[in-house]
């Protein structure tokens, strides 16, 4: 019988009722990285999608690397997260936050001078958005090995901190070029310690940081993000097939709540990627696996009826069309996004999207 988007599933230890998932996006609507009313406003909107993942929120100061993004590191930012998960609870629905270190992907604008930190000194080509502004990217500087056990607390703590803050889960973002994917890679990984060469020195943060938040949420609600195909801020890898392959054997042992696979976008594509199909990740991963990348709902129940995936998330479908799940399902026209409005702003292009008219 052929799956369907709207087909119920159990991902770790919550029973959804869809497969239709909210994918995490940045939309810098936090003044002084603190979550408000807007965005209640905002998830409450969404709140029929199978799961939510909320936007990416830095674990710490020094994870910072754009402006107005909700944290997740004192008491202010998960006061502002409770508004948010208890608006979508009354909506039975569940939200996961995903846990955020930019690395190399920020400037010292954000820092008070200082430089931004990575596993080594490479600076990505590109530019940084900052509280003035476009600026070049900075050369970082490579953390010390006696600093990384710091950024694995940091993880911890940020994980109790959304625990605290009523989340169902938290998703580890391991992706699109920040800090952990800048590990990872051996474009942006040039260390000669215990975190840089082999596949397996080069997971290590990743498997400790993993290792860390379980510890206080338990494997059942804990996933990660990975793009193993992506090109974006500058990131590269001399075989990635064969790393991310090992990789996602290895996490097979964590027994995770889901992997969040971003599929190979055209723009990865346009800048040389070596594409890693879906096909070959998904035959190393045995979990749950939530992919993304410019799914239509098309595409997107093919794919999981080709065994691909088990569920989808939609990022600017999302965007533009709060009630995407109740679209899908009656096949109805779908709002187009606004690209202009997506990063910072008011209540425009975030929460005045129309809903299907009843």
């Amino acid at each position: 019988m052929k799956i369907q988007l709207q087909t119920p599933i159990k991902i770790g230890c919550y029973n959804l009722p869809n497969r239709i998932v909210m994918a995490p996006l940045t939309r810098m609507r936090a003044p002084q990285n603190i979550p408000n009313d807007l965005m209640a406003i905002y998830y409450g909107q969404r709140a029929s999608a199978g799961l939510i993942i909320a936007e990416a929120s830095p674990i710490s100061p020094q994870g910072i690397g754009y402006p107005a993004t909700p944290c997740i590191y004192n008491e202010l930012q998960v006061s502002g997260w409770k508004k948010i998960t208890e608006t979508v609870h009354a909506q039975n629905s569940h939200i996961f936050l995903q846990l955020w270190h930019v690395g190399r992907i920020s400037h010292p604008d954000f820092h008070q001078g200082v430089l931004p930190v990575a596993p080594s000194a490479i600076a990505p080509k590109g530019k940084a958005l900052t509280p003035t502004g476009m600026q070049m990217f900075v050369t970082p500087r490579a953390l010390e090995t006696d600093e990384i056990q710091g950024i694995v607390e940091d993880y911890r703590k940020a994980a109790k901190n959304a625990l605290e803050a009523g989340f169902d889960g938290v998703e580890i973002h391991s992706a699109n070029g920040y800090l952990l994917d800048q590990f990872l890679r051996d474009g942006s990984n040039e260390r000669t310690d215990c975190y840089g060469g082999s596949f397996e020195n080069r997971a290590r943060l990743l498997f400790e940081v993993t290792e860390a938040v379980i510890s206080v949420w338990g494997a059942q609600r804990v996933s990660i993000r990975l793009s193993p195909s992506g090109t974006f801020n500058d990131m590269t890898d001399s075989d990635p097939e064969t790393f991310f392959v090992y990789l996602l054997g290895q996490l097979n042992r964590f027994g995770l709540s889901y992997l969040h696979i971003v599929d190979a976008l055209e723009g990865d594509v346009r800048h040389g990627a070596k594409v890693v199909s879906l096909a070959v990740l998904r035959k190393a991963y045995k979990g749950m696996l939530i992919v993304c990348g410019g799914y239509d709902k098309l595409r997107a129940e093919g794919a999981i009826n080709q065994g691909l995936a088990d569920a989808v998330a939609f990022g600017q479908l999302y965007i533009a069309n709060p009630d995407l799940v109740e679209r899908f399902k009656l096949n109805a026209p779908l709002n187009k996004a606004d690209a202009t409005t997506f990063y910072g702003g008011t209540e425009k292009g975030y929460t005045d999207y129309p809903f299907l008219q009843k």
